[in-house]
C-alpha cells in the first residue's frame, strides 16, 4: 500500500468477511484497501501472512464510521479496548 499513512487498519478477517465489508462501506461512500500478505507473498515466490486473513484499512477521516459498521456487523470480531 503505497499510501499507507492515510488508512487505519478497520478489520481483519476472511476475505470473504472483507469483500462483505467493502460492499457495506461502497454503499456508504468509505474508501477502502484491502491488503493480503498471503497472496502476495505467494505471488512474490515466498510465503507471508496468515493464510484466510485479510487486513481492510479506510480512509483516517471514515474511520469512525467504518468502525461503527464493523462492530455492528460483526461484533464478535471486535475487541473492546
Amino acid at each position: 500500500m503505497s499510501t499507507e499513512e492515510t488508512y487505519d487498519r478497520v478489520y481483519t478477517g476472511s476475505e470473504v468477511n472483507v469483500q462483505y465489508l467493502q460492499e457495506l462501506f461502497k454503499k456508504s461512500g468509505i474508501s477502502n484497501r484491502v491488503r493480503n500478505d498471503m497472496e502476495s507473498g505467494l505471488r512474490a515466490g515466498f510465503g507471508g501472512g496468515i493464510p484466510g486473513q485479510v487486513q481492510l484499512f479506510v480512509i483516517k477521516s471514515h474511520y469512525n464510521e467504518a468502525a461503527a459498521i464493523v462492530k455492528a456487523t460483526f461484533p464478535n470480531d471486535v475487541a473492546e479496548h
